[in-house]
């Protein structure tokens, strides 16, 4: 996960790309719409397969904590 970051005070804090100002929020909204992949690195040439890979992995760790609840 070091291909995700996060650095206050850019992109108000949400978590970013290397560094970038491309947000995994903006990849997962683009992938979400239906955009390929192959057409996401051709918009935005700094990012490789990796990032994207970086982003779903980061996605599915933030909904495996979100919603695992404790069991009494």
């Amino acid at each position: 996960m070091n291909r995700i970051t996060l650095t206050p005070g850019q992109r108000g804090g949400r978590p970013c790309i290397r560094g970038l100002r491309i947000s995994v929020y903006d990849v997962l909204s683009m992938l979400s719409s239906g955009m390929p992949v192959a057409e996401i690195l051709e918009d935005f040439p700094e990012l490789q397969m990796e990032d994207i890979s970086a982003v779903l992995a980061y996605a599915a760790d933030r909904e495996h904590k979100v919603y695992t609840l404790a069991v009494q």
